[in-house]
């Protein structure tokens, strides 16, 4: 009974993180790049919107700034690629690195900046908030107002601005650049370029979805960003080996990936409900991401059939 109780909540927190997941998405598979600057640059839109928010400004003004501000830390980790030859992996650290001093800053210095919902009048402002799935609940407040239809309408909206991005001329050559860089710079491609503008959009997406967390937790807590890389990957990973065969369309594909953050938390909640500590959820994220990055490969290796012998010769 906790466990359904606990759903809404699970696929409120899915939708939201399923943002995150989707950038995500565009540097682990459009661009091929492993960018570690998400556990950054999730909290940093976490703290600008907490700080702005909490500060009297317009909530659509913060989450501008916020996402903004993801950009920005995509810019930096492009940068240090493109313009300073860093390996991607190292490149996402050091930004990763530098933010966490940064967030602190932005936070005057605090460990969090929690948001005031004790008043109606604060509470009403914001998109969503855990105390919204209780509410829809009781009555108490409209269905529009559930985070899951808040979440829903984003993550539709913004799949459906990064499918009509990628198939414009720009787009496609983000992803050219992804398939096979040699090849996109024997096109004309600047391949640099197109690096530096996925990662800019993949950290904006990021900073959103932190943004909208920060609104779902009443607070921006320092850490909140950690391990953020592995809750996407669960979800892109969870998205392909479910949804794979199935979903072949681009805007699918995301959609897929949303799915999957879906799943990887209503797991996590069933696993909570069974009476796992909390402590290990940590463990627990780490050995789902391993598993289902290993079926592909076991499919392939223990299940697939075998090609005859003579097949190479006779074909």
């Amino acid at each position: 009974m906790d466990f359904l109780n606990a759903l809404p909540g699970a696929v409120s927190q899915g939708l939201i993180w399923g943002i995150m997941a989707i950038g995500v998405y565009i540097t682990f598979r459009i661009l091929d790049i492993a960018d570690l600057t998400v556990d950054g640059s999730l909290c940093t839109g976490a703290a600008v919107f907490a700080v702005m928010f909490t500060g009297g400004a317009n909530l659509w003004l913060a989450m501008l700034a916020a996402t903004l501000a993801g950009m920005a830390a995509g810019l930096v980790t492009g940068l240090l690629q493109t313009a300073c030859g860093i390996p991607a992996i190292l490149a996402g650290i050091l930004t990763q690195l530098g933010l966490y001093s940064i967030n602190m800053a932005i936070m005057g210095m605090k460990a969090t900046v929690a948001i005031n919902v004790t008043t109606n009048e604060m509470l009403d402002k914001l998109l969503v908030s855990l105390r919204f799935v209780t509410d829809v609940a009781k009555g108490a407040r409209p269905f529009w107002r559930h985070p899951i239809f808040v979440g829903g309408l984003f993550t539709l909206a913004i799949i459906a601005v990064l499918y009509w991005f990628f198939g414009t001329e720009l787009g496609c050559s983000l992803r050219a650049t992804g398939a096979n860089a040699n090849m996109a710079r024997a096109q004309g491609i600047n391949t640099n370029f197109a690096k530096v503008l996925g990662l800019v959009v993949s950290n904006g997406l990021v900073a959103l979805s932190g943004a909208l967390l920060a609104q779902y937790n009443s607070a921006s807590e320092i850490n909140m960003g950690r391990g953020a890389i592995v809750i996407g990957l669960a979800a892109v990973i969870i998205g392909e080996v479910i949804f794979g065969k199935v979903f072949v369309n681009f805007a699918l594909k995301l959609f897929a990936v949303v799915l999957g953050s879906i799943i990887y938390y209503i797991v996590l909640q069933a696993v909570l409900a069974l009476g796992l500590n909390a402590n290990y959820l940590k463990l627990l994220a780490a050995l789902v991401v391993a598993l289902f990055l290993s079926v592909p490969y076991w499919k392939d290796r223990y299940f697939s059939k075998s090609v005859k012998k003579g097949g190479a010769r006779n074909a």
